[in-house]
């Protein structure tokens, strides 16, 4: 009886027992079923973690706490942009420059372009991807509106500018940076106020306090900054250069430029020369700050670096912090070693047996064998020109590997 003569004696259509068949058989196969919904219905697991810890989106809702930005209508920037491409593509000279491989960009005025567009929101971007925001005014940020242009001295003419999250060396941020910006343009219009502005800037990090992980160290504290007159404003905490341990990583370094509605006491900051290495006394917080006179400071500016260790700071935590260094490191933990076994399977023999025998003796036979085949003037035995070349016989297989291996320098012999 054929197999289309079974199915219509069982009941089946022949015209769809393909379809019925193979169900059948998925379905009896090796006697497993299918269990619970299909993947396309189911639920991911990351769906199911964010039902479980579901959060009010009013509650963690952004808090923008900086200046608006007035900008022009859609249709006024096109227009804008058209003209200027209009102007670029009619330009003969352009053209004949760019032809003939002439044509110079000026890379200065790209740069002054791109901040004053997309510069600050870019900005913002990666404020928010380091963390500032989250770990200096909790669920708040701003847009910078004033580019903020700071850059430490190096011997010489040379400068270490601050980027959007670069890495300076402790060595090279010893000394206060310069920092420049206009003061005298309005945030909000960008246009020249006609009367006199203050301003605040506060330099710190979140990273380096000792005692309290929520507190940040306050490294500079200059207030009532007249028309953007960085040297000429009230120095409230000296300069203080970034110290991050041995051990710990890279650490942030924020420069935040707040815009005044008038001159504000800030006596209650002020610290003492005799406390200039306090740490305790140089404890922060922007956020408590930022609640404290939020209504009369609004953060226009936003600049910031990364440091780590490096050997500049064993003299400054003795010489200036007046304390020992302290250093990090990581524990590492055993690595897992399990129970010996009398016939190891598929492993080499030698291998495997040192795998259960103490480190140092190891160490201790390899250096013999070693210096056994070192001559006292000559220097050890010169390599074999073909290793591969010459035949091992009557040994086992791992020693015969083991040789293979030294002879070409390979395998465990580099680990010593």
């Amino acid at each position: 009886m054929s197999f289309g003569n079974l199915l219509m004696k069982s009941g089946l259509n022949p015209g769809v027992r393909g379809a019925q068949a193979g169900v059948l058989v998925a379905a009896t196969r090796q006697g497993h079923t299918i269990r619970g919904k299909a993947p396309g219905v189911a639920r991911t697991l990351e769906q199911r973690v964010q039902e479980e810890t579901a959060r009010d989106p009013e509650v963690l809702a952004r808090v923008n706490i900086g200046f608006p930005q007035l900008r022009d209508s859609r249709s006024a920037q096109l227009k804008t942009r058209l003209e200027h491409l209009k102007a670029q593509r009619s330009s003969k000279q352009l053209e004949q420059l760019a032809r003939s491989n002439k044509l110079i960009i000026d890379l200065e005025q790209v740069q002054r372009t791109y901040v004053k567009t997309t510069g600050q929101h870019d900005l913002r971007l990666l404020a928010d991807h380091y963390g500032i925001f989250e770990h200096l005014f909790g669920s708040a940020y701003f847009v910078p509106r004033v580019p903020l242009s700071i850059a430490h001295q190096l011997a010489g003419d040379r400068l270490a500018p601050v980027y959007n999250g670069n890495v300076i060396k402790p060595a090279e941020a010893s000394r206060a940076p310069q920092i420049s910006f206009d003061g005298r343009v309005d945030p909000i219009t960008g246009q020249e106020a006609a009367t006199p502005s203050y301003w605040t800037l506060v330099a710190s990090n979140p990273d380096a306090h000792y005692t309290n992980g929520q507190a940040e160290c306050l490294h500079w504290f200059i207030g009532n900054i007249p028309n953007g007159q960085v040297n000429e404003g009230q120095v409230l905490a000296e300069y203080l250069p970034p110290f991050p341990p041995r051990g710990v990583g890279y650490q942030r370094m924020v420069f935040v430029l707040y815009k005044q509605q008038e001159r504000l006491d800030l006596s209650q900051y002020q610290l003492a020369k005799e406390d200039f290495s306090n740490l305790e006394k140089r404890s922060f917080s922007t956020l408590d700050f930022y609640r404290q006179h939020q209504e009369q400071l609004t953060p226009a500016g936003l600049a910031f670096y990364q440091t780590n260790w490096d050997e500049s700071l064993t003299q400054f935590y003795h010489d200036v912090l007046k304390r020992k260094e302290p250093v990090y490191e990581y524990d590492f933990p055993k690595p897992y070693l399990a129970d010996q076994k009398f016939f190891p399977l598929k492993q080499p023999f030698n291998l495997y047996m040192d795998k259960h025998r103490d480190q140092k003796q190891l160490n201790k036979e390899y250096l013999e064998r070693k210096l056994a085949k070192t001559h006292p003037f000559e220097g050890p035995e010169k390599p074999l020109r073909f290793p591969n070349a010459h035949a091992i016989r009557d040994v086992p297989s791992w020693l015969k590997t083991e040789i293979r291996k030294q002879r070409l320098g390979t395998g465990r012999v580099q680990d010593y």
